[in-house]
């Protein structure tokens, strides 16, 4: 069997489409379960009108780690699949073709392809092709050498994963103020499970940040390595895998003929490597600069230990 979990807070623009696709999609046997941070629009009664297993928690208690871990152990199915609320299935197979990659028992996560929408800004749709490549592959604690924190890729905007596996790896961490996916796809590579990417399983997702937004984005990043250090000690730093990206941005730019956008470019990519850094040395910064600077300032009541 197989458990669809969707963490929803204030979704009333996304659900319905992203409730209807789900419930046309090939695979039928399986559980939907919404878990909603108190939302203050329809977003509870709409998604009771698609399942039964609809549960609310105070906006305060969300967690990136701890809430996914709360329901990923309630759900019944073996492999659990984790979507955004903002998330949209490109078709009608995005939920088979995803879990059919775990008919290989080593298999402890999987992520899809993600696509922009249309009206995304050149920055958003730059990152999801630099992301989400054209061809699937399979990653294991030998490739750390060759692809660096890269192996662990996971995006849990549409990923997948082993029940048993999660278990194993004493699920995700509670503090988490984002990358609860990496987390899990770094522990899982060193149990010696593999993560695999799987390109024909596709969804809609993408972002059009303003720079302010990236800047907060990047210093979050941030505190996440340096909260969870042992992911740069075991993989090796992230600055190798910005450089390619950037490099590939620019190109990207220039192919769209949007020189014009090269001046923001060098703002933006300067404030996520500012931002990106500050992060890293959050401890040395006072409580009112950061959580003006953190996207997710609701997770500042824990403490990395």
């Amino acid at each position: 069997m197989i458990s669809i979990i969707i963490p929803t807070h204030n979704a009333e623009d996304y659900i319905v489409k992203l409730l209807v696709s789900i419930k046309s999609q090939s695979i039928k046997e399986c559980e939907l379960i919404i878990i909603d941070s108190s939302s203050k629009d329809k977003t509870v009664e709409i998604a009771k009108k698609y399942t039964d297993k609809v549960l609310v928690i105070p906006e305060n208690e969300f967690n990136h780690g701890g809430t996914r871990t709360k329901v990923a152990q309630m759900a019944q199915g073996e492999i659990v699949i984790f979507l955004t609320q903002d998330a949209l299935p490109y078709d009608k197979f995005a939920i088979e073709n995803l879990t059919q990659i775990f008919d290989d028992e080593k298999i402890g996560a999987a992520y899809g392809r993600q696509l922009s929408y249309e009206n995304t800004n050149l920055f958003g749709k730059h990152l999801r092709q630099f992301n989400y490549g054209m061809f699937s592959y399979v990653r294991n604690k030998e490739d750390i050498k060759s692809y660096g924190v890269k192996t662990a890729f996971v995006s849990n905007s549409f990923a997948a994963y082993r029940k048993s596996a999660l278990e194993n790896i004493g699920w995700f961490t509670d503090d988490l103020i984002l990358g609860e996916d990496t987390y899990a796809g770094a522990k899982m590579i060193l149990s010696d499970y593999k993560v695999a990417y799987v390109e024909k399983a596709k969804v809609y997702h993408s972002h059009s940040y303003t720079v302010f937004e990236e800047f907060k984005r990047y210093f979050d990043i941030g505190v996440f390595h340096q909260c969870e250090s042992w992911i740069i000690k075991e993989f090796g730093k992230a600055e190798g895998e910005g450089i390619r990206y950037i490099k590939s941005e620019f190109n990207y730019l220039l192919s769209n003929g949007a020189w014009y956008l090269i001046p923001e470019f060098f703002i933006r990519n300067s404030m996520k490597y500012l931002g990106y850094k500050l992060g890293q040395k959050y401890e040395k910064l006072p409580k009112w600069l950061i959580k003006k600077m953190s996207m997710h300032h609701r997770w500042w009541k824990f403490k990395c230990s």
